[in-house]
């Protein structure tokens, strides 16, 4: 759903991270995701 709303031009890629550091913040110990490399991407300033 998160891809398809980006691409849309509904969402920013922004949620992606904000996403992936609720699902830490609830407790998660490892997530595991399609958007591993985008993720690394957006943290890194690319």
């Amino acid at each position: 759903m998160h891809m398809a709303a980006i691409q849309n031009g509904w969402l920013s890629e922004g949620v992606i991270l904000e996403s992936l550091t609720a699902f830490k913040r609830a407790g998660a110990d490892g997530i595991l995701t399609y958007f591993a490399v985008r993720a690394a991407q957006l943290l890194k300033g690319q």
